[in-house]
């Protein structure tokens, strides 16, 4: 006898999501435009107003469609920076939970930095230095404010990414060092190295002020290890103090 699975029964909104979707990738609505109202859609799809506002919130999650209070619902303008921001909470569950995907993306971040570095000092222009000595600049006057400096040691990172010229990169670069701040802090911060971190990020501009590519890339890689160091460090040290505490 054939062994026969139940038939799943769909929930309401599941079905009012396809709907819409079909609808958004028909191209009948182009990003921006509204979706009908509420009332409209219930009387299309004849359900009831709690399976069009769970189809519809389904549809935020996933970056279709903008929700605002006292509008209506409007296809969303397609956005990198939208999709990395609604991507943080799943990052923070497998970031606290899992220890091989917080190595993962160390070494992925690395890697992307580096060749960022390397594309840079191809690129670079005068204009971007410039902007590139500014930044870190503006860094090293909130040494002595580690909110601000972390901030900065971001805007530091992206700005290098933006000189590719490709604004995905810009993105990538942004979420991985927000990230790491959100969930694993200590790998981009050290407090009382400020001034090292400065140093070093004068060293790799210096790089790629000179179109040295490799200069560069080995100039980040040193930069990001040193980090990588500090943050194993601090782990021991808190290991040992729980140790000791039981």
């Amino acid at each position: 006898m054939v062994d026969v699975l139940p038939i799943q029964r769909r929930k309401l909104s599941d079905s009012v999501q396809d709907r819409l979707l079909l609808t958004i990738r028909g191209g009948d609505l182009a990003p921006g435009d509204p979706l009908p109202s509420e009332r409209e859609l219930m009387s299309s799809f004849a359900v009831g107003r709690p399976a069009i506002r769970e189809a519809l919130q389904n549809l935020q999650r996933m970056g279709l469609v903008e929700i605002r209070h006292g509008e209506r619902a409007r296809v969303a303008v397609p956005s990198l920076d939208r999709m990395v921001n609604q991507m943080a909470e799943t990052m923070h569950h497998l970031l606290t939970h899992s220890t091989a995907s917080l190595e993962q993306l160390k070494e992925a971040r690395a890697t992307f930095e580096m060749e960022m570095a390397r594309i840079a000092a191809r690129r670079r222009k005068s204009a971007d230095v410039k902007r590139l000595r500014s930044v870190v600049a503006t860094q090293a006057s909130f040494i002595h404010d580690q909110p601000r400096f972390l901030e900065w040691d971001g805007k530091f990172h992206k700005e290098i990414a933006s000189i590719s010229g490709n604004p995905i990169f810009g993105s990538l670069s942004e979420a991985l060092f927000g990230w790491l701040t959100n969930f694993h802090v200590h790998l981009v911060r050290s407090p009382g190295e400020e001034n090292l971190t400065v140093s070093e990020h004068k060293d790799i501009i210096a790089a790629i002020a000179e179109g040295s590519v490799e200069g560069a890339a080995r100039a980040m890689n040193d930069h990001l290890s040193r980090a990588n160091r500090l943050y194993q460090k601090a782990n021991r040290m808190r290991s040992e103090t729980a140790v000791r505490k039981r």
